[in-house]
């Protein structure tokens, strides 16, 4: 069964159901970072900590006919929890094994296994991240194919690679979703989408794990605020999540 917040700001309530049963681990970071209850990095305090992370933080980014993004503890949509974790934008497809031999494996591979396997381990495999940095450096998954798979799961803790399926959700209207700076480097920051038929062109590219079920009105007050040219609400306009209830 899913469940349902109230994202108290200071320009009304927006409440969202959350689709736990699609996006399980989204769900879940979401909501333990909100009680407070999971560990996150701390810049301002150079601290691990345990608190509500998004009271009193900021809509930093807001685009009209787009979307209203929050989630940065520093308010410049460069921050986030100190940790990334996966995707879950597609259905589990067929395990696949052995070596790598086609490109758009290999880069599928890259973006579901070893970039959140460096993203959440502090001390990666040498040999892992030595063979990572080639893969950037030369812009090729060429490097990747010195091993067989199941190589990189043993080293990287992975029990099995699989296909991309079915893609979950799109992108639609009032969805609630995860931004990141690229596949599975997913952590704290999410938007609302405004624009009235979607954004197509990001599905499969960011977790949908919501949508708003009261209260659209608020998030589009929220995506026509006065803004710098950085699409940062100015000070005395600034949209700030108060309180998220879980109920």
């Amino acid at each position: 069964m899913n469940k349902f917040i109230t994202m108290k700001t200071n320009y009304g309530d927006i409440e969202i159901e959350l689709f736990n049963d699609i996006a399980p681990k989204t769900v879940e970071n979401f909501l333990e970072l909100a009680k407070g209850s999971k560990e996150w990095f701390d810049k301002s305090t150079n601290s691990k900590v345990k608190k509500p992370f998004y009271d009193g933080l900021i809509f930093h980014r807001v685009i009209k006919d787009f979307m209203i993004q929050g989630g940065c503890p520093e308010g410049t949509g460069t921050g986030g929890p100190g940790y990334s974790f996966e995707d879950e934008c597609y259905e589990e497809g067929e395990s696949i094994s052995g070596k790598i031999t086609d490109d758009k494996v290999g880069l599928d591979f890259f973006n579901q296994v070893i970039a959140p396997y460096l993203g959440s381990t502090p001390d990666p495999d040498k040999e892992i991240l030595e063979i990572a940095d080639k893969c950037v450096k030369l812009q090729s998954v060429e490097p990747l194919k010195a091993h067989p798979i199941e190589y990189y799961l043993e080293k990287t803790g992975q029990k099995k690679f699989t296909k991309k399926g079915k893609l979950k959700a799109s992108v639609d209207f009032g969805t609630l979703c995860m931004a990141n700076a690229g596949p599975n480097t997913n952590g704290s920051q999410f938007f609302i989408v405004t624009k009235k038929d979607g954004c197509d062109w990001l599905n499969g590219k960011h977790t949908v794990f919501g949508k708003v079920v009261k209260g659209m009105e608020i998030a589009q007050k929220i995506e026509n605020l006065p803004k710098d040219q950085n699409d940062k609400p100015v000070e005395n306009s600034k949209a700030i999540i108060e309180k998220i209830i879980i109920k």
